[in-house]
């Protein structure tokens, strides 16, 4: 597979929120989300920090979370971009047909992403994603714009809540009705 190669905290602020968030949805009984692990085989380590600073990826990863949403299977994955253009290359082709699967199955997929310079988080579902991904399979762009988004999709923390990303999760439900 591949190799990784440590970029410090990159990405760590995001999955941070996350987890929290699904830990309150979890006490809450509201949901039950977990973290997907992506296994690696370390290669080289830093012991005197102990970090890995070296590994090979086992396998290809999914999506980072998956779980129950008051019933509803669901799964995502969170993305970080520090400008206001996504590059679809930041997606791998076999986590969009893990999605679209999943999504045949009745589940709910889709994308938490994070402008860090705006400090904005977004919730894309798989439907709005096959869009640019489709997109860019037919020779268009290999990106989308913020400007592109929906502006009714953007969230933030709410009713004690770090990321609180069940309720364009509810709009998106409420969509595909």
């Amino acid at each position: 597979m591949g190799t990784w190669n440590t970029r410090g905290l990159r990405g760590s602020t995001l999955e941070d929120l996350i987890n929290r968030t699904n830990e309150h949805y979890r006490e809450c009984g509201l949901a039950l989300i977990q973290k997907i692990p992506t296994p690696i085989t370390p290669i080289q380590i830093d012991k005197e920090h102990r970090h890995i600073t070296l590994a090979y990826f086992e396998q290809k990863s999914t999506v980072d979370y998956i779980g129950a949403v008051q019933g509803i299977p669901v799964c995502f994955d969170a993305k970080e971009c520090s400008k206001d253009v996504f590059a679809l290359a930041n997606i791998h082709p076999h986590q969009v047909e893990f999605m679209e699967e999943f999504e045949r199955q009745d589940g709910v997929a889709f994308l938490i992403l994070c402008f860090t310079a705006r400090n904005e988080f977004y919730y894309m579902s798989f439907h709005e994603l096959s869009i640019f991904w489709e997109r860019m399979e037919s020779g268009g762009r290999k990106s989308f714009r913020y400007e592109e988004l929906r502006p009714d999709y953007f969230f933030g923390g709410s009713k004690g809540v770090l990321l609180h990303y069940l309720e364009p999760l509810s709009r998106d439900l409420e969509a595909r009705k």
